[in-house]
């Protein structure tokens, strides 16, 4: 096994983390639990999870893109996948409330259709 495969079984070990502490804060909101200091605490560590899955996501990408080598490689299946999530996790993850609620046009879109 090398450093590449090495880095990807980092980089899914760290999502396995994110998804285990989200969906413990899932519970913890079903229960009632949702201001706890354990909750806190867990969406603490989940946020920290998400931003280092992006930061190694992007290492990976910039290893994977670089210009200045010229790497002849073949995407693996495991890589495929996190790529995938990635995007994936940057759609969800993004701030949508800019592009809809700031944006003139779709202030004038909400005009045309819709009573202010």
């Amino acid at each position: 096994m090398n450093y590449f495969h090495t880095y990807i079984y980092l980089i899914i070990f760290i999502k396995v983390i994110f998804v285990l502490l989200s969906i413990s804060h899932i519970l913890l909101n079903v229960k009632g639990q949702k201001e706890s200091k354990l909750d806190k605490n867990i969406v603490y560590w989940k946020e920290r999870c998400e931003f280092i899955f992006i930061l190694l996501m992007s290492l990976l990408l910039i290893y994977l893109f670089n210009p200045r080598h010229n790497r002849n490689m073949v995407i693996d299946n495991e890589t495929k996948i996190l790529l995938y999530l990635f995007g994936l996790i940057l759609i969800i993850t993004a701030d949508w409330g800019v592009f809809f609620k700031e944006a003139k046009w779709f202030k004038q879109l909400q005009g045309i259709i819709g009573d202010k």
